[in-house]
């Protein structure tokens, strides 16, 4: 069909003017230059092969042809010359199919004007006499055009609206053929979005599955490491360091473990996670979001581990959310970290709307529906080794949560900041999206025993 496109109009041109030159061989003499209808077959052949490259071109060697006839510097046609005109409706017809919009309006116009200054050389006295279709009228032009003048125009209309129409067939019979391929990608791109779909969903479900095991696993280590340090108090204390190494290797493993699981990439890369140096830009935005939030901090930070700073940013990402969820735009909210106890101690308080009912208290009882927010936020402390606390305090809603900064001995501490390997840089590629969900309900048991011992 390219091919068409773009050598169909000279190809025409070729057969159009051979066509005429087998059809006059007889009358053209010793050659062109004697026969009366040379420019107008030269010029028409020029307006076919230039109309897919050049339309407007074609149309003005069109418009020269008539020009040229009405000012008598081209011989007007003869009898049996008129059907050249003929060429100006085949340029049209290579127009309607490969031009564009505003192309296909102006030569459709100027051919109309084109078939009456046609029909007007057709038919004057001055110039092609009625060529042998119509009677002589001595009358002048008036009345030759008044008793001819339509019935030629619509016969040149027709043969006009023939050309056309071909063209207009061939640009529809394209246009469908590109609709065609385009379905074609579209459902082998809707496949392939299908097939991704799926394998994001298997390994979303493989990570939630593996979390949920190591989750279990470790928290049940943790659990009988604790409890048994804390029954065998008259145990030699190298028995009991190693207890509380376990218990601490493996809360800490579970941490990472789920830090490294929600930051994998699909490409198989590690994202950065926040840190808790990024606190200050999410509070940043969330005031751009109307939350009127209060920062404080008292005592001298610590630096904390690379799971606990995602736990701490993810809890205050969930309180800020929460606040904006529930209270709308202007809630007030006080966000405090005291860091003169043993761990770090944080204090979120918002204001609470009367109308509003937040489930989840810290004795795990609920004054309302309970959502996934609270009871994530406290599986995240727990995790990391502290506990969270939540619930209505009078006209706010406070959480509050500790995080301790961690006994493990130095020989399990990462050599050379490795805690940063993962969440280091400078600041996340996106925004932090929400907590994944915790370890299996299965093992809360044992988790919230770990917290809490």
């Amino acid at each position: 069909m390219k091919v068409a496109r773009h050598w169909g109009a000279p190809a025409a041109a070729v057969i159009f003017f051979a066509l005429w030159c087998v059809g006059e061989a007889g009358r053209m003499g010793p050659g062109l230059n004697y026969w009366p209808g040379t420019w107008m077959l030269v010029l028409m052949t020029l307006a076919i092969a230039t109309a897919v490259w050049k339309p407007y071109v074609s149309l003005g060697l069109t418009a020269i042809l008539l020009l040229g006839q009405l000012i008598h510097f081209i011989r007007a046609p003869w009898p049996n010359h008129w059907a050249i005109y003929i060429g100006s409706y085949i340029a049209l017809a290579f127009i309607l199919w490969t031009g564009s919009r505003g192309q296909r309006s102006i030569a459709g116009v100027a051919n109309l004007v084109f078939t009456a200054v046609i029909t007007f050389l057709m038919l004057s006295w001055r110039y092609g006499q009625g060529v042998g279709w119509f009677r002589p009228l001595y009358s002048g032009d008036r009345g030759a055009l008044s008793y001819y003048g339509w019935q030629l125009f619509s016969t040149l209309i027709l043969i006009a609206a023939g050309c056309a129409a071909v063209g207009i067939a061939l640009a529809l019979y394209e246009d469908r053929g590109k609709l065609f391929q385009s379905k074609v990608l579209a459902q082998a791109s809707l496949k392939e979005t299908e097939v991704e779909l799926v394998v994001e969903q298997e390994r979303t479900r493989i990570a939630r599955d593996l979390h949920d095991v190591l989750a279990h696993s470790l928290a049940v280590i943790a659990a009988q490491a604790d409890g048994t340090r804390y029954l065998s108090q008259d145990q030699p204390k190298a028995v009991l360091d190693a207890l509380e190494n376990i218990a601490v290797s493996a809360r800490h493993a579970l941490v990472d473990a789920q830090r490294v699981i929600e930051g994998v990439r699909d490409d198989g890369l590690v994202a950065p996670q926040p840190r808790l140096t990024d606190v200050g830009r999410l509070v940043e935005r969330m005031r751009q979001g109307s939350l009127k939030v209060q920062q404080s901090e008292t005592g001298t930070p610590v630096e904390l581990g690379a799971g606990q700073q995602l736990a701490v940013f993810r809890i205050v990402q969930e309180c800020l959310t929460n606040a904006l969820k529930h209270g709308g735009r202007g809630t007030a909210v006080r966000l405090h970290f005291d860091w003169s106890g043993p761990g770090l101690t944080m204090h979120v308080a918002s204001e609470l709307p009367a109308s509003v009912s937040i489930g989840g208290t810290d004795d795990g009882g609920t004054t309302g529906r309970v959502g996934r927010g609270i009871p994530g936020m406290r599986e995240r402390a727990h995790l990391a080794g502290g506990w969270l606390s939540s619930g209505p305090d009078g006209e706010q809603f406070r959480v509050t949560v500790f995080i301790p900064y961690g006994s493990r001995p130095a020989a399990l501490l990462p050599e050379n900041g490795a805690d940063e390997d993962v969440s280091s840089g400078t600041e996340p590629e996106q925004e932090p999206a929400l907590a994944l969900e915790a370890a299996s309900p299965s093992s809360g048991t044992e988790q919230e025993s770990v917290g809490r011992g």
